[in-house]
């Protein structure tokens, strides 16, 4: 009884922190993502300079362990003992962040739009999300209530998806919150040794889906307001068939089935004969609970903050600011877009041109499309706009960097092909969707 209590409280914590939506000023959201707000409005003023100030670290700290022999304590070198490529990357978002901060710098860099979209707007979320995420997150993973879900749901989910039950947590966690929780969730159940590669990089690029606020957001920017519940069933329903399709073809059909760690043994999670999967679950839940202590799990708190900290927020700095400014001032996405047009006309999109250049304009970041498509009139291309940013889920000014800054197996290309397989897939089930809207 006293292991079923460890793992019935704690999970239930978890679950009311990360997956019950509660409303606040009009608005459904999540107590983990109320808190992050909530921190963010208090500190808003000190949280750019935090950041700054995380980036130096991470840059000086990584160049001190590059060219030295230190005995580092094996976190501290965890922290900083990356590739001279990434090295290169946590300077960029250093220099970038230093040049917002000061003020210093080309108008295209460091513009409210560009640079200051990701310092002053996005990264204080991020370091705030990532604090509560970071402590609160064990409440989720470190008690059982993996292990019961997985014994639940993996029936569902082998067939379906490919994976394993747990994975329906990290879903319903980005749901229900927000898709950076979902990556970080992740994350840590693959270097837990909870996931394999090919699972791991499926899960982190199909299953850390957009958050029913973050979806609320940009159709309110495309005036759509009223059509929430087809837009949203439309992105449900598109997001299922690319999750089914995804884990089959290449680049993530490709990564091995193998873990990072050979000292934990796979999750047996089909139950014994003549047992049901509900009681295996609670079985194999209390047997987690047991084993796990609490100074550890809150001593992994703060090193999951510190984690994400250091390592996740130069990479969201330098690639973001970079995707974005390319965005904001070339013509190239504009070009990108142009093959969709003979499309968007062959399924009777109104004003295909204009719509076209919105098309793959989100890997940059996923408010871009809404912004550049405001200005069309027809409501059924808006819609179609709107839908597409949200279901494509790749973009680099958030969930992208983080993806490519986590361990996470997954590379900049594979980020690239996936993100164009996802727009091929679910854009002639949204424009087919809209059709019967509209």
């Amino acid at each position: 009884m006293r292991d079923l209590l460890k793992f019935v409280i704690p999970s239930m914590i978890g679950i009311v922190l990360f997956m019950i939506p509660i409303q606040s000023n009009g608005e459904w959201t999540i107590p983990v993502a109320l808190l992050a707000n909530w921190l963010e409005q208090l500190t808003v003023e000190a949280l750019p300079e935090l950041a700054a100030f995380m980036m130096l670290l991470a840059t000086f700290g990584t160049l001190f362990v590059r060219i030295s022999n230190a005995n580092l304590h094996s976190f501290l070198r965890s922290l900083f003992d990356v590739g001279w490529a990434w090295f290169f990357v946590r300077l960029l978002g250093l220099v970038f962040s230093f040049l917002v901060l000061f003020d210093f710098g080309p108008e295209w860099l460091i513009a409210e739009e560009t640079g200051g979209l990701l310092l002053y707007d996005l990264i204080p979320l991020l370091l705030t999300v990532f604090l509560f995420a970071g402590f609160f997150l064990p409440f989720l993973l470190s008690f059982g209530l993996l292990e019961f879900v997985g014994a639940i749901f993996t029936p569902i989910m082998r067939p379906l998806f490919t994976l394993p039950g747990r994975s329906s947590i990290d879903c319903a966690a980005s749901w229900m919150g927000d898709g950076t929780i979902g990556v970080v969730l992740t994350n840590q159940q693959y270097e837990q040794g909870y996931y394999t590669k090919r699972e791991a990089a499926v899960i982190g690029t199909t299953f850390s889906v957009v958050s029913i606020t973050f979806s609320i957001v940009i159709l309110e920017e495309m005036e759509l307001t009223s059509y929430f519940v087809p837009y949203y069933l439309t992105i449900l329903l598109a997001g299922f068939v690319a999750a089914v399709i995804m884990p089959r073809i290449p680049p993530l059909s490709r990564k091995k089935d193998e873990y990072v760690r050979d000292d934990i043994l796979p999750l047996t999670t089909t139950p014994p004969k003549g047992m049901n999967s509900f009681h295996w679950g609670i079985i194999q839940a209390s047997e987690r609970a047991k084993e796990t202590k609490l100074s550890t799990v809150f001593r992994g708190g703060f090193k999951n903050v510190l984690d994400m900290w250091i390592g996740v927020i130069p990479v969201v700095m330098a690639l973001g600011t970079v995707a974005v400014v390319v965005a904001e001032t070339t013509p190239l996405f504009s070009y990108l877009g142009t093959p969709f047009v003979p499309l968007l006309e062959w399924m009777n999109v109104p004003e295909a041109k204009a719509a076209s250049e919105t098309m793959l304009v989100g890997f940059a970041d996923m408010f871009l499309p809404a912004i550049l498509g405001l200005g069309i009139e027809s409501e059924l291309t808006r819609f179609v706009i709107a839908a597409l940013s949200v279901t494509q889920l790749i973009y680099m000014s958030e969930v992208g960097g983080i993806l490519l800054a986590s361990k996470l197996p997954v590379t900049f290309l594979d980020l690239v092909i996936i993100f164009l397989e996802r727009t091929i897939i679910t854009l002639p089930i949204i424009i087919l969707c809209a059709h019967f809207i509209f």
